[in-house]
């Protein structure tokens, strides 16, 4: 799964990547992205790419509980059969720009932090689906990130991860319109990763010292 990650470089590189139409082109970054927050997002609407702030997390109501409930990853196995994801798959794709992700790993009673990136931090790009919902007496843009099975290095510390991309296959993303897209078709991308301290547990923790890695 995906449940927080970092988005702190190199993102003004995205306005010429991605061809962002934008008049006020603006970015914000993160050391520590976590759900229930605005992220930055590209989506494709009316054949124009653009950069907007969007809720990570889409809310539906559970009816065992009668509760709202917020989910943030969608399976790639279910996304073209789950109601609550269907719909956003084949009309509305997005890709969520990263640095890197945390994944912790069970360790007998002890969950152990990681952070998982391509090289010294480059930028990746993961494979979401976004669309609107009433939110008080307005709507607001929610997104969820892709999951799929984790290949055989990350399995070493989790069973999912994103689906990440290179900056060629998210265009081809955002451009797809058939609604069978493989993403066996895409490049691997190798990944590495890095235990890091506790301190990346806290949410409100944003800084430098979440990616250094444990001594």
């Amino acid at each position: 799964m995906c449940g927080r990650f970092a988005s702190f470089k190199n993102l003004n590189k995205l306005k010429n990547i991605f061809d962002l139409n934008s008049n006020n082109f603006n970015v914000t970054s993160s050391y520590n992205v976590s759900p229930c927050t605005d992220v930055n997002v590209i989506l494709n609407y009316e054949y124009q790419n653009y950069l907007l702030p969007t809720y990570w997390g889409y809310s539906f109501m559970n009816t065992n509980t009668q509760k709202k409930q917020i989910l943030i990853n969608s399976r790639i196995e279910t996304i073209n059969t789950k109601l609550l994801f269907k719909d956003s798959f084949l009309k509305r794709k997005c890709i969520i720009p990263a640095n890197g992700y945390y994944e912790w790993s069970n360790s007998g009673d002890e969950k152990k932090p990681y952070f998982v990136k391509l090289g010294d931090g480059e930028l990746i790009y993961f494979a979401g689906v976004w669309r609107k919902e009433n939110y008080k007496d307005d709507k607001r843009r929610v997104f969820s990130i892709i999951t799929k099975e984790a290949n055989k290095n990350i399995k070493k510390i989790h069973h999912r991860m994103p689906i990440t991309l290179n900056a060629n296959s998210a265009l081809e993303y955002l451009d797809n319109k058939n609604n069978n897209l493989l993403f066996d078709n895409f490049e691997e991308i190798d990944l590495s990763f890095h235990q890091v301290s506790k301190y990346v547990n806290n949410p409100k923790n944003n800084d430098e010292k979440c990616i250094i890695p444990l001594n």
